[in-house]
């Protein structure tokens, strides 16, 4: 067994407890805003922050989770090549967020 399984990372724990609660508010939110649609009310877009904020945590803490199990346990040979790998992910992973919040933001101004 590797020294990595033994022991795991002091951040690997805050991470998991935001991304499990930022998933239970954005599935909150979510069922609030259904609730809310079925019964013919307008939703102030500042409301929409809420899911916004709660996703947008969702992929940080998920990608630094990822951070921890393929960058921070890489050997030094190939750290190098996990991180570039690692960079390109996460910036696609926050670049599909973006353009979904933004398409959302201008449907709800159109």
């Amino acid at each position: 067994m590797r020294q990595t399984e033994k022991t795991s990372h002091p951040l690997r724990k805050p991470l998991l407890t935001l991304e499990f609660a930022s998933l239970a508010i954005l599935l909150i939110s979510m069922a609030y805003f259904s609730h809310v649609a079925d019964d013919g009310a307008t939703l102030s877009p500042i409301l929409l922050l809420i899911p916004a904020v709660a996703s947008l945590a969702v992929f940080c803490s998920f990608i630094g989770l990822m951070y921890l199990r393929w960058v921070a346990v890489a050997e030094a040979g190939e750290k190098t090549r996990h991180k570039i790998i690692f960079s390109l992910l996460a910036v696609t992973l926050l670049g599909v967020w973006s353009y979904a919040i933004f398409n959302t933001w201008v449907s709800l101004t159109a």
